[in-house]
């Protein structure tokens, strides 16, 4: 970059969208928690009270992240299929997520949703509607596809290379727990997105949501209802 060019970057207003995508860049290069409101001052050559006419806090500016992470998600496409298309954002999402391996802990930290993300709930909400599922139907699909409409999941098992390497489970934690050695002695590991043999990650997660959109269908096609009769 030329003095000249340096100094016309220099005079770029600084605007609320500048620093949250400064400040998105900067947690992918060094972390979340090395993320502070100074280091993104220096980031953008800047005074750290001058971020302050943008974003209030710390906190304001999670939240903003969490938005322009979201932001990222493809809009739903158009077409009759509502589960390929509810399946293709979720991945889009995903995509997202991954692309940002901080995004998932900044969005479940919130103390309430973003207007993004409720923009982009309401999208799928309006999507099972549009497929014909009910707002019965639809409300309790929202709660079981949890934080995987957003793209992640809270996951049962520790696929961390340590706990892939450890080898055979110990016999008296195998006596203690058969079906958790069963698991663990018979599933495939075979690397998927899962370095050094760990689960594959993005199979189960892809597996988990294919089961769940084939029950919703399912449960559209049988008129089911949360009504209960005494």
């Amino acid at each position: 970059m030329t003095r000249q060019e340096a100094t016309h970057a220099q005079r770029i207003p600084l605007n609320r969208d500048r620093v949250l995508r400064a400040a998105v860049v900067l947690a992918d290069a060094i972390g979340i928690e090395a993320l502070s409101m100074r280091r993104l001052a220096q980031e953008l050559d800047v005074v750290p009270m001058a971020l302050y006419k943008h974003v209030a806090n710390k906190e304001e500016l999670l939240d903003g992240m969490a938005d322009a992470v979201v932001g990222e998600v493809d809009p739903p496409a158009a077409g009759p299929d509502w589960q390929r298309v509810v399946r293709d954002r979720i991945l889009s999402a995903r995509r997202a997520l991954l692309r940002h391996p901080w995004a998932a802990r900044v969005i479940e930290s919130r103390t309430g949703p973003t207007p993004a993300v409720l923009a982009y709930l309401d999208s799928m909400a309006g999507t099972f509607r549009g497929g014909g599922l009910s707002a019965d139907l639809t409300h309790h699909v929202m709660h079981a596809m949890g934080s995987r409409l957003l793209g992640f999941s809270q996951e049962l098992f520790d696929t961390s290379a340590s706990a892939a390497s450890a080898g055979p489970p110990d016999p008296a934690l195998a006596a203690a727990y058969p079906h958790i050695a069963e698991l663990a002695s018979t599933a495939a590991h075979d690397g998927g997105t899962t370095p050094n043999g760990g689960c594959d990650d993005q199979f189960e997660f892809e597996f988990a949501l294919d089961l769940l959109l084939n029950g919703f269908e399912t449960l559209r096609r049988e008129g089911w209802t949360s009504t209960r009769t005494p």
